[in-house]
Protein backbone atom coordinates (compact mmCIF):
# COMPACT_ATOMS: atom_id res chain seq x y z
CA UNK A 1 0.00 0.00 0.00
CA UNK A 2 1.19 3.53 -0.74
CA UNK A 3 0.59 6.39 1.66
CA UNK A 4 0.53 10.01 0.60
CA UNK A 5 0.76 12.63 3.34
CA UNK A 6 0.01 16.28 2.76
CA UNK A 7 -0.95 19.48 4.54
CA UNK A 8 2.31 20.55 6.13
CA UNK A 9 3.64 24.07 5.98
CA UNK A 10 5.16 27.04 7.76
CA UNK A 11 2.95 28.57 10.43
CA UNK A 12 3.25 30.73 13.51
CA UNK A 13 2.89 29.55 17.07
CA UNK A 14 -0.77 29.20 17.95
CA UNK A 15 -1.86 28.44 14.40
CA UNK A 16 -3.46 25.27 13.10
CA UNK A 17 -2.83 22.82 10.29
CA UNK A 18 -4.75 19.84 9.01
CA UNK A 19 -2.62 16.98 7.81
CA UNK A 20 -4.05 14.30 5.54
CA UNK A 21 -2.86 10.86 4.58
CA UNK A 22 -4.45 8.85 1.83
CA UNK A 23 -3.87 5.12 1.47
CA UNK A 24 -3.89 3.62 -2.01
CA UNK A 25 -6.20 0.84 -0.88
CA UNK A 26 -7.52 -0.97 2.15
CA UNK A 27 -8.58 -0.05 5.65
CA UNK A 28 -5.78 -0.05 8.19
CA UNK A 29 -4.88 0.98 11.67
CA UNK A 30 -3.38 4.39 10.99
CA UNK A 31 -0.83 6.34 12.94
CA UNK A 32 1.01 9.63 12.82
CA UNK A 33 4.61 9.92 13.94
CA UNK A 34 7.00 12.83 13.77
CA UNK A 35 10.72 13.33 13.56
CA UNK A 36 12.40 16.56 14.53
CA UNK A 37 15.85 17.40 13.17
CA UNK A 38 18.48 15.27 14.85
CA UNK A 39 15.94 13.32 16.88
CA UNK A 40 14.28 9.94 16.69
CA UNK A 41 10.89 9.38 15.15
CA UNK A 42 8.23 9.42 17.86
CA UNK A 43 4.57 8.52 18.20
CA UNK A 44 1.98 11.29 17.85
CA UNK A 45 -1.46 9.75 17.44
CA UNK A 46 -3.23 6.67 16.17
CA UNK A 47 -6.71 5.52 15.23
CA UNK A 48 -7.86 1.93 14.88
CA UNK A 49 -9.38 0.76 11.63
CA UNK A 50 -12.72 -0.54 12.86
CA UNK A 51 -13.49 0.77 16.35
CA UNK A 52 -12.00 4.18 15.67
CA UNK A 53 -10.24 4.05 19.03
CA UNK A 54 -7.73 6.88 19.34
CA UNK A 55 -4.57 7.36 21.35
CA UNK A 56 -2.33 10.39 21.64
CA UNK A 57 1.13 11.24 22.86
CA UNK A 58 1.02 13.26 26.06
CA UNK A 59 2.70 16.17 24.30
CA UNK A 60 -0.20 16.63 21.86
CA UNK A 61 -3.18 15.47 23.92
CA UNK A 62 -5.87 18.12 23.83
CA UNK A 63 -4.30 19.99 20.89
CA UNK A 64 -4.27 17.39 18.12
CA UNK A 65 -7.17 15.31 16.87
CA UNK A 66 -6.90 12.25 14.66
CA UNK A 67 -9.85 11.15 12.56
CA UNK A 68 -10.51 9.02 9.51
CA UNK A 69 -12.81 8.56 6.56
CA UNK A 70 -12.75 4.91 5.59
CA UNK A 71 -14.75 5.59 2.44
CA UNK A 72 -11.80 7.67 1.23
CA UNK A 73 -9.08 5.53 2.86
CA UNK A 74 -7.88 8.75 4.43
CA UNK A 75 -6.76 9.72 7.91
CA UNK A 76 -6.50 13.27 9.18
CA UNK A 77 -4.53 14.97 11.91
CA UNK A 78 -5.94 18.30 13.02
CA UNK A 79 -3.17 20.18 14.79
CA UNK A 80 -4.20 23.18 16.88
CA UNK A 81 -2.31 25.57 19.12
CA UNK A 82 0.92 24.66 17.42
CA UNK A 83 4.17 25.25 19.27
CA UNK A 84 7.72 25.61 17.97
CA UNK A 85 8.50 22.23 19.52
CA UNK A 86 5.94 20.67 17.18
CA UNK A 87 8.28 21.41 14.28
CA UNK A 88 9.07 18.11 12.58
CA UNK A 89 8.48 15.95 9.56
CA UNK A 90 5.18 14.20 10.14
CA UNK A 91 4.81 10.66 8.84
CA UNK A 92 1.69 8.59 8.48
CA UNK A 93 1.82 4.84 8.79
CA UNK A 94 -0.48 1.87 8.25
CA UNK A 95 -0.61 -1.40 10.12
CA UNK A 96 -2.89 -4.22 11.17
CA UNK A 97 -2.07 -5.13 14.77
CA UNK A 98 -0.19 -4.24 17.93
CA UNK A 99 -0.45 -1.43 20.43
CA UNK A 100 -0.47 1.10 17.59
CA UNK A 101 1.99 3.27 19.50
CA UNK A 102 5.23 1.67 18.36
CA UNK A 103 7.00 2.11 15.04
CA UNK A 104 7.18 -1.67 14.77
CA UNK A 105 3.36 -1.90 14.76
CA UNK A 106 3.28 -0.39 11.28
CA UNK A 107 4.21 -2.04 8.00
CA UNK A 108 3.80 0.86 5.60
CA UNK A 109 5.04 4.42 5.78
CA UNK A 110 4.45 7.57 3.79
CA UNK A 111 7.19 10.03 2.84
CA UNK A 112 6.23 12.64 5.38
CA UNK A 113 5.15 16.24 5.35
CA UNK A 114 7.11 19.04 7.00
CA UNK A 115 5.52 21.19 9.67
CA UNK A 116 7.48 24.24 10.74
CA UNK A 117 6.21 26.39 13.59
CA UNK A 118 7.85 29.75 14.13
CA UNK A 119 7.79 31.56 17.46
Amino acid sequence: VQLQASGGGLVQAGDSLRLSCAASFGVWNMGWFRQAPGKERTFVATISRSDYNTYYANSVEGRFTISRDNAKNTVYLQTNSLKPEDTAVYYCAAGVSGSLKQLSDYSYWGRGTLVTVSS
